[in-house]
């Protein structure tokens, strides 16, 4: 068995490290020819719920591009029918609802989640992963109860997120219920994922950026608190995530999270000269994963250079997910690539 590599966990606490770490969001899947051939075949869903599958693709990366961690691959709503929620995961759209929330009745009316009972092979799925496959963190996940209620009160996704809002700010006691339900789902689930064998966790905010400062405060904070507060006896880095959320980010900060996502409209330099000095991940925009490799070369560089003279520790990664045109060698390129710079770097300062 290889060595175990804990550079990402390190990076996250603030600790020293030898290089910088890099994982991407969506590095299990989309672009992998493998998997693309695995997709013909099974449906997300179907992936997840047969673990042996579900643990090739989420080790798959780190075969392929020598990343720092994995990410279990699953979806954000994986828990949802185990509260009662029709979901299903459609190609080209993203997770539709068949029965959305719509009054207070709805939200007393979800079950309570179970993680052995309702996603068995979830677990089963991290057990095979950090007992025999994996020699880096298995980083596990949920969303955030804001992104979640939006698919739940939309029935699907959504641009503005109006009927969202709508039921936010028209019915309060309803809406926090509503946070508290999904608050306990989180905590039960993540705690059974760490439980299970990961060694980090991402909460996913993916959609909170939709909401001002102000309403994020009064509407959602508090129950982020909670989450993470709770998640803090596990012993494990936290992470926050978002999209288009640089306006949160000293909300963010406040939380009692060990790692502040960054997407790449908000340069590292900038965050800490907002006060983020926590550890950050961040932040190349996917787009340019695209362009020719000169531009990514440089753009990397900058993040790494950012990353090494924050305060709090950087660990590297996208603004936001890989895309499926993206060339899998150009990701193998990559991690390479900031591995070798940032080494070099270090070593120059030590």
């Amino acid at each position: 068995m290889m060595k175990f590599n804990d550079t990402l966990l390190r990076a996250a606490r603030g600790e020293q490290v030898e290089h910088t770490p890099v994982w991407f969001m969506r590095q299990a899947g989309r672009s992998q020819p493998e998997y693309r051939e695995i997709k013909e075949k099974y449906s997300l869903e179907e992936i997840t719920m047969q673990p042996e599958l579900c643990a090739y693709v989420t080790h798959l990366p780190v075969e392929q591009y020598n990343v720092d961690a994995a990410i279990l691959y699953k979806d954000i709503v994986t828990p949802l029918p185990g509260m009662g929620i029709d979901v299903k995961i459609k190609a080209g759209i993203g997770p539709v609802i068949s029965n959305p929330i719509r009054s207070a009745v709805d939200v007393e009316n979800l079950r309570e989640f179970n993680a052995q009972e309702h996603t068995p092979y979830v677990l089963e799925t991290i057990k095979m992963l950090t007992t025999e496959q994996l020699n880096v963190p298995l980083i596990g996940f949920g969303g955030a109860p804001f992104t979640l209620a939006s698919y739940m009160i939309e029935g699907g996704p959504s641009k503005n997120y109006a009927k969202t809002k709508s039921f936010m700010v028209s019915q309060p006691k309803a809406w926090f219920a509503l946070m508290e339900k999904l608050a306990d789902m989180i905590i039960v689930d993540i705690t059974a994922q760490v439980e299970a064998g990961a060694k980090a966790i991402q909460i996913f905010d993916s959609w909170v950026g939709a909401l001002n400062v102000e309403d994020y405060r009064i509407f959602i904070k508090p129950t982020m608190t909670r989450i993470f507060a709770e998640l803090r006896a596990l012993n494990v880095p936290l992470i926050q995530f978002g999209v288009g959320a640089s306006h949160l980010i000293n909300e963010w900060h406040d939380l009692p999270v060990d790692v502040v996502g960054l997407d790449w409209r908000l340069p590292i330099r900038e965050a800490e000269a907002r006060g983020v000095t926590k550890a950050v991940q961040g932040n190349l925009d996917p787009t340019l994963l695209l362009a020719d490799w000169n531009v990514i070369e440089a753009r990397a560089k900058d993040i790494v250079d950012q990353g090494l003279a924050h305060t709090g520790g950087h660990i590297f990664n996208l603004g936001h997910g890989v895309f499926p045109e993206v060339d899998p060698a150009v990701l193998k390129r990559l991690t390479t690539f900031v591995h070798e710079y940032s080494r070099e770097q270090i070593a120059k300062r030590s």
